[in-house]
C-alpha cells in the first residue's frame, strides 16, 4: 500500500494478514454476498478491517466462530447486544474511540437512533448471521 495515499476505511477495507502484511480490498456491492458464498477465501484468514455506518437498528445477529471482533466507535452512537447465556448484555458506545471486543462465537448486534459509524477488525472464517 503506498505511504503517500490516503485511503477512505468506508471504501476500501484492509485484510491484515497473519504473517503481517495488510492489503487493500475494494468493496463492490457484490462484497458481502461473495463473502457469504464463499468467494473469497483468502480472506478467511487474518483479520478484515471494515468499518459500516448505519441509521437504524441492524437487522440481523452475527457471531465468528474463528476469534474475537473488535468493535469500535467512530462516530455517533449505538448500543451493542451481546447474546449471553444468561440474556442479552447492552454495552453503549457513546464516546469516539469506545470499543468493545466481542468474544469468539457470541452472537451481537447494534441498535442506533442516529446516523453512527463503527469500525469492525473481524476474522472471517465462518461468520454467521441470522435475522433479528
Amino acid at each position: 500500500m503506498p505511504a503517500s495515499r490516503v485511503e477512505e476505511i468506508l471504501h476500501t477495507y484492509l485484510h491484515v494478514q497473519d504473517g503481517g502484511k495488510t492489503q487493500q480490498v475494494a468493496v463492490t456491492e457484490q462484497f458481502w454476498s461473495d463473502i457469504a458464498g464463499g468467494a473469497k477465501p483468502e480472506l478467511d484468514q487474518g483479520r478484515l478491517m471494515s468499518a459500516f455506518s448505519f441509521s437504524a437498528d441492524w437487522p440481523s445477529w452475527e457471531r465468528h466462530p474463528a476469534g474475537e471482533e473488535l468493535v469500535m466507535l467512530l462516530s455517533g452512537s449505538a448500543v451493542l447486544l451481546l447474546e449471553e447465556a444468561n440474556g442479552e448484555r447492552e454495552l453503549l458506545l457513546d464516546m469516539v474511540g469506545n470499543y468493545v471486543l466481542v468474544p469468539q462465537g457470541v452472537w451481537h448486534t447494534a441498535r442506533t437512533t442516529q446516523h453512527t459509524t463503527l469500525l469492525f477488525l473481524t476474522p472471517g472464517a465462518g461468520t454467521e448471521h441470522r435475522p433479528v
